[in-house]
């Protein structure tokens, strides 16, 4: 093994055991919150200069392109800069911050957040956490819908907000770039997608860039992310038949194969009608309805997307080892 991969090969394996043991400390300043400002103050400039669909599009570029090689850049400096310091500072920084990147923790702790009121049968408190974690009105929804919406979440967060954060550090690591720099570049697309990658106005022109490159960048690992599931779940076969049956019919060119194969595996339906501020859109229905969406199932999806998460990076490590 080369000497000079043993220090990734650190950071790499603290990072996932920090993000596993702590997440994102509370009332800690988040790499995503300084890209959620910018985003937030970029937009809104040029939504007040600029109607025109061509400028919008035009600021959208701007803006995609600009904080996501700004994201790369800046921490690949401060990776450096720290080198400078110190051997030690440099593996401890890089640990924090590709730590920040993966969201396996804030999934578990989010869905958990929902997942206890709603066993306890609190559904006023459980449809109130609900709406800080996903884009659909839940004033209404009942105890079904509101596990479907938990299951949704972690099937769509799995391949961008876990998998795919680690495919591109891997990637930065055998490139010799290093973990930290490609894993912020696809968080920042990542970011804006979830910030202004909508169909709808003010947003149509000015998200179009970064829902394009958040679809191409996640589209590989989305795919792998699948066949991984499929081959742990012990029925590789059936999980892809049904994803190859159902995940077509989902707009999305991701997150109708993610929640296809969480559906297949745990032998539930997803989709159907969600409302968004009061309009309301019916979602093709994915896998079969042969069990119900219960607590222990939405359980067992954050536990394969753990395993997922461990096999991956085992599979790196041993990569990177043999060379």
């Amino acid at each position: 093994m080369n000497p000079f991969q043993q220090p990734t090969i650190i950071v790499l394996l603290l990072a996932a055991f920090l993000d596993y043991l702590i997440g994102d400390p509370k009332n800690w300043l988040h790499p995503v919150q300084v890209m959620g400002w910018v985003i937030n103050k970029v937009t809104n400039k040029i939504i007040c200069r600029y109607e025109g669909k061509n400028a919008r599009r035009l600021g959208g570029i701007f803006l995609g392109a600009s904080l996501t090689i700004s994201s790369a850049l800046i921490t690949w400096l401060l990776v450096l800069g720290a080198e400078s310091i110190n051997y030690y500072f440099s593996i401890c920084l890089q640990i924090i911050l590709l730590a920040s990147c993966f969201a396996g923790k804030s999934l578990r702790r989010a869905v958990g957040e929902v997942l206890e009121p709603l066993q306890e049968k609190n559904l006023a408190t459980a449809r109130t956490t609900l709406s800080y974690y996903v884009g659909r009105d839940t004033q209404d929804l009942g105890g079904e819908e509101i596990s479907r919406a938990l299951l949704e979440t972690v099937a769509e967060n799995t391949p961008d907000g876990v998998t795919a954060t680690l495919f591109y550090a891997l990637w930065g690591a055998f490139l010799s770039i290093g973990p930290v720099p490609l894993a912020f570049a696809y968080k920042a697309i990542s970011t804006l997608d979830s910030m202004v990658g909508y169909r709808r106005e003010p947003y149509t022109h000015i998200g179009w860039f970064s829902a394009r490159c958040e679809d191409y960048l996640t589209w590989l690992p989305c795919r792998l992310t699948v066949l991984t599931l499929a081959l742990i779940s012990g029925k590789p076969r059936e999980t892809l038949r049904i994803c190859l049956r159902d995940a077509p019919k989902d707009p999305s060119p991701n997150s109708g194969w993610s929640e296809s194969a969480y559906a297949a595996i745990l032998g539930v339906q997803l989709g159907g009608v969600n409302t968004y501020k009061g309009v309301v859109r019916e979602k093709p229905l994915l896998g079969d309805p042969i069990n119900a969406i219960t607590p222990e199932a939405i359980e067992k999806a954050l536990q394969l997307t753990r395993y997922c998460f461990l096999l991956w990076l085992i599979l790196g490590v041993l990569i990177m080892t043999s060379h």
